[in-house]
């Protein structure tokens, strides 16, 4: 579950159109967020605080053996959009589950007016976070800016002890147009630097925007246009990083496919990805089964040594069950011949309805609506008989995760 500082980062980067699964580091964020969940480990209790639509603090203690603490603090020049409080937080925005795909955005489409505007004011979107550990006095940070519709940076800070040089800085420069993205990461940690991108095969959503202000502005001129619509997504990527002061670097390559919302079936997405250094393969394969459930599976291999490993999970949602009026009692009073004339004289006359097209199982159909989930039962399994069992949810104003 994402703690209220990681939530009200997902909302920035969403008031700013900022399309974070559009990365190659979140190619295989289903198969990590239904088979790797993190297990509690002793008892944390959060208190938040969201004065403002641009500032928030947080407040965390800790007993894992010893009693330890955090202090946190959140601006953001964007201003936030609510909810924040956790009695109506949807729980799918805190929840790390299956993640439906979206349809690619293009940096030149009319959401972008508003970040030319704020640039050309010298006003862009900007998010400070800051994070004190307590007792051993670690400090974390965090700034995000968007430098353009299409640039964002990224400076994340850790100040701690224990460290070689008692600090690290990672730099991060992100471009996405929409067809593809780069990253491109600068470490001072082994002044290491790293490149990742990926590619995304089909319509390119610029191609989209150039088309819609190719037609005409009046309604009269319009003509209807006849597109194949696009039901599912392949995407291929790859990273690369090397470290000057250690001389050792790495690679992976991997590819992906996703359906999209149009999709007719059961939504799933399709993973493979390749290290070729380490000799290691990785596939995993995610399907929303149903409204309320998901599952996983992942397979990996090394053919360096011929070792392979399973990973079985799936995700469970737990909705209000529906309020049921018992009204037999009313109906077995109502006489044979009232029946006759409200059949008669009350029956309603039905109105012409537009025919719908409707698909079973469309994709749309397991978007869970947020007024009737009360939580989530996450578990992995794997051949080695590793069980792990998670259960998120809500209790009135409070939200918990245990496992």
């Amino acid at each position: 579950m994402r703690d209220f500082m990681q939530y009200l980062e997902h909302a920035f980067y969403t008031s700013s159109h900022w399309d974070i699964d559009n990365s190659y580091a979140s190619v295989t964020a289903t198969a990590q967020a239904l088979l790797n969940f993190p297990i509690p480990q002793g008892l944390h209790l959060t208190v938040s605080s969201f004065p403002s639509p641009q500032s928030a603090s947080s407040y965390t203690l800790g007993s894992v053996g010893l009693v330890n603490g955090s202090l946190s603090y959140l601006y953001s020049s964007l201003p936030l959009p609510p909810p924040a409080h956790s009695r109506i937080i949807p729980l799918r925005n805190v929840v790390l589950g299956y993640r439906h795909a979206s349809e690619l955005k293009s940096p030149t489409g009319s959401w972008s007016r508003r970040i030319l505007d704020s640039a050309r004011k010298g006003k862009k979107d900007t998010l400070l976070y800051g994070r004190l550990f307590l007792p051993r006095s670690s400090l974390e940070a965090l700034y995000v800016r968007r430098l353009s519709v299409a640039r964002q940076l990224r400076i994340s800070c850790v100040s701690d002890g224990g460290l070689r040089n008692g600090a690290s800085v990672l730099v991060g420069l992100s471009q996405d147009v929409g067809k593809w993205s780069m990253d491109y990461l600068c470490s001072t940690d082994s002044a290491l630097l790293g490149v990742r991108g990926l590619y995304n095969f089909g319509l390119d959503p610029r191609d989209m925007v150039k088309k819609d202000n190719a037609i005409a502005t009046t309604p009269e001129q319009q003509e209807p246009r006849h597109q194949q619509p696009q039901y599912g997504r392949f995407s291929a990527g790859f990273e690369m990083y090397y470290g000057l002061l250690n001389k050792s670097g790495g690679m992976s390559t991997g590819i992906r496919f996703t359906t999209l919302p149009r999709h007719t079936g059961f939504p799933y997405t399709m993973t493979l990805t390749l290290n070729p250094l380490m000799g290691n393969v990785s596939s995993t394969y995610a399907v929303k089964a149903g409204r309320n459930l998901a599952l996983c599976s992942q397979f990996d291999f090394n053919f360096y040594s011929y070792e392979s490993d399973l990973k079985l999970g799936l995700e469970l949602w737990r909705r209000k069950r529906p309020v049921e009026v018992d009204v037999e009692w009313a109906e077995r009073m109502i006489r044979p011949e009232w029946r006759e004339v409200g059949q008669q004289t009350l029956a309603p006359t039905p109105a012409p309805v537009a025919p719908v097209a409707r698909s079973e199982g469309n994709a749309a159909e397991y978007l869970m609506p947020n007024e009737d989930v009360l939580g989530v039962i996450k578990a992995r399994w794997d051949q080695n008989w590793r069980i792990g069992v998670l259960w998120e949810g809500r209790i009135k104003e409070l939200l918990f995760s245990m496992g």
